[in-house]
């Protein structure tokens, strides 16, 4: 695997990362890479989340936290320089078999540190039952990026304050608060943080690749979309019927539908699953002008895999989300 180092150790906001992924995925040559990067206080949220359910704003801004949009699902984390960041971007499309591949490349490289570290659920690591990382993962053509966190340390107070998962997604877990629910690596291992870093570099890396000046430039360039309000607050929409299901095993879902003589006009799914297809093309835009009744709605859907755009997602639980 292709270590990528950028020319100068410059201080990026997270945005220059998630874009250094794509450009690493769209424009260098067909290989396995993987790089790391630390940001100041920041929360991310999901391509699917809506921001005013998922993130404190208000606690973020007074606390000089910054707040970015992702192009990948999953929930919200929390990211700051006591804890690493990593990414990985590979030419296989398959984003099921990618995903499960990296889970295990970092799970055995935490335990070749001497930590009992266990993939779980559907995109966590846990150390004694509590997460010390959480990863996502999106399509790009012919390539997948996934990324994730590595909680060396962290501020949890910042954590547990500046994002506001449900209580169903807490009780999903087992845990009455996000500090019960996670961990950090330094409880279990003596290295200091760059020590972690190079550590994960030579156990995973064999190559080296420099971006250049140019690199960068274009990089920054892919950064700009991610500070748009398009962007950033594009999935907070608002309709006249909103229903919310966590569904476990799939992930937490907040459908908003406008409906007008009883057909659905319109559907917009929000939350923190993984989406691994099509979502319009092959799912939502088959649900316009249906009734919204069951046996429509199984109608509409019959014959089509739900769980190949969204992850373990059924066509039943789906009409359950809908319906009830």
């Amino acid at each position: 695997m292709v270590y990528v180092k950028l020319p100068v150790e410059t201080e990026y906001r997270l945005p220059f990362y998630l874009a250094m992924e794509e450009y690493v995925a769209r424009e260098l040559p067909a290989q396995d890479y993987f790089f790391m990067w630390q940001v100041e206080p920041t929360v991310i949220f999901g391509r699917n989340q809506l921001v005013d359910s998922e993130v404190d704003t208000v606690y973020c801004r007074e606390n000089g936290i910054q707040t970015y949009r992702r192009k990948s699902g999953g929930g919200c984390v929390y990211a700051d320089k006591s804890n690493i960041m990593l990414s990985y971007i590979t030419p296989s499309s398959n984003v099921n078999f990618t995903f499960n591949r990296y889970m295990l490349m970092v799970e055995h490289a935490l335990q070749r540190l001497g930590v009992d570290a266990r993939t779980t659920g559907r995109n966590d690591i846990l150390i004694d039952g509590k997460k010390v990382s959480g990863n996502a993962f999106y399509h790009l053509p012919d390539r997948s990026i996934v990324h994730g966190t590595m909680l060396y340390d962290t501020n949890l107070e910042h954590m547990a304050r500046a994002t506001t998962p449900s209580d169903a997604k807490l009780k999903s877990k087992g845990v009455s608060s996000v500090r019960q629910h996670v961990t950090t690596l330094n409880k279990y291992i003596s290295l200091s943080i760059e020590e972690l870093k190079d550590f994960f570099r030579n156990e995973l890396c064999s190559e080296e690749y420099i971006l250049t000046a140019k690199d960068v430039a274009a990089i920054e360039t892919i950064e700009q979309e991610y500070y748009t309000p398009e962007f950033i607050f594009g999935n907070n929409p608002a309709y006249s019927t909103v229903k919310s299901l966590r569904i476990d095993g799939v992930g937490e879902f907040r459908a908003t539908l406008d409906v007008k003589d009883g057909k659905i006009r319109r559907v917009d799914l929000s939350g923190d699953f993984f989406i691994v297809g099509d979502i319009d093309g092959m799912l939502l835009s088959r649900l316009k002008g249906v009734p919204l009744e069951r046996e429509a709605l199984e109608s509409v859907l019959e014959g089509v895999d739900c769980s190949a755009v969204i992850m373990n997602l059924k066509k039943e639980q789906l009409i359950n989300l809908l319906t009830d």
